[in-house]
């Protein structure tokens, strides 16, 4: 038998599959009723124990092509049952296989329902992986004295640049933690890319001549992103810029707006986004923590133009001077509904008519 002990005291019994070893971190939990591996694989999970609701996953089971990073920061998986003959004509491996290969841990046999509901009630807590429960009050007591996990995307962003040859439009892709499938969607557009690591200087993109530049999603607290937040204050004036998800919330606190941790954040591929301007409503993949302070945005810099249909969060923000905005949820949909893949179009455009201005100028 393995073990969930959360910081309030509560234990969870079930058996063990993946990787053997114990591990802690934040317990949180996700609605999609597919797109496991990629969910796993996301690092904006790093250094959280990911609970399933859908009450049977790895059916399917795994393969190389939907990867979103190969080295994932995620600590443990739970959910109420694991598929146990798992089929399908893509699949090169099963989920336990995939999860041990990777060093991670998996409990199953957890009534995942009342795990949410009381994520749902009090918050996201940190919790441990283990073999024991002798230890529960002691352990406990340690996760409730645990900060925070500080410095997560120094971990899971690259340290050096690669590029990822297109044709057409000259993109920047700063890595707060890079899904591929973004690098996909900007392929699909025969862009030609270059990934830079998050730490990267105003003065080192703007000497790249870039056509746009794209912040991507990433785990962590975006107050600890000080550095990037000065750098998007001096590329926001030369260089079309978007932002996805920690690049949101980086964009939004490069224009004055704050941002607060959310009591148990917005994971799924079921969350639906009014786009303001038209009052159309589309479905999307989210996975965050964190959310823009509503009551913090200037009017005078910035616009906002989605939010969340449940708890009316603020979703897309577009600078008023800048050819410059961002999205909180996924546009690039893996996993997740294809609504908001319009997104990367609407970008596309913008740098082609601030290309189109300069040339007439």
């Amino acid at each position: 038998m393995r073990y969930l002990i959360l910081e309030d005291g509560s234990i969870y019994e079930g058996e063990g599959f993946g990787s053997k070893k114990e591990t802690k971190g934040e317990v949180v939990f996700t609605t999609g009723m597919t797109g496991y591996q990629e969910a796993i694989t996301d690092q904006s999970y790093a250094d959280q124990i990911l609970v399933f609701t859908n009450p049977l996953i790895g059916n399917y089971g795994i393969t190389l092509a939907d990867y979103e990073s190969l080295e994932p920061g995620i600590k443990g998986v739970i959910c109420h049952q694991v598929a146990r003959y798992p089929d399908n004509w893509r699949m090169q491996t099963t989920l336990p296989d995939f999860l041990e290969s990777l060093d991670i841990p998996g409990i199953q046999g957890i009534d995942t329902r009342e795990l949410v509901k009381k994520l749902r009630m009090h918050g996201t807590m940190r919790g441990q992986i283990c073999d024991s429960k002798e230890e529960a009050e002691t352990i406990a007591s340690e996760l409730k004295k645990t900060n925070v996990t500080r410095g997560v995307i120094s971990r899971v962003s690259t340290s050096t640049s690669y590029p990822v040859p297109g044709s057409k439009r000259n993109i920047v892709v700063i890595d707060f933690g890079l899904k591929n499938s973004i690098l996909r969607e900007l392929a699909k557009r025969d862009c030609n890319c270059v990934v830079l690591p998050y730490t990267v200087s105003a003065e080192k993109i703007l000497s790249l001549k870039p056509d746009g530049v794209l912040l991507s999603n990433g785990p962590g607290d975006p107050l600890e992103m000080a550095d990037a937040v000065e750098m998007v204050k001096e590329v926001e004036k030369h260089i079309p810029l978007m932002g996805i998800c920690m690049g949101h919330q980086v964009f939004a606190l490069a224009n004055g707006a704050k941002t607060y941790k959310m009591k148990f954040g917005h994971r799924g591929f079921n969350h639906p986004v009014r786009e303001i301007a038209t009052g159309n409503i589309g479905f999307t993949s989210q996975n965050h923590g964190y959310a823009v302070d509503r009551d913090s945005v200037d009017p005078e810099n910035l616009m906002i133009t989605h939010v969340e249909v449940n708890d009316g969060t603020v979703e897309g923000l577009r600078h008023k001077k800048y050819p410059a905005f961002s999205v909180q949820f996924h546009p690039d949909s893996t996993p997740g509904p294809h609504d908001e893949e319009s997104i990367f179009d609407y970008f596309m455009q913008m740098i082609d008519q601030r290309k189109e201005a300069q040339n007439h100028a």
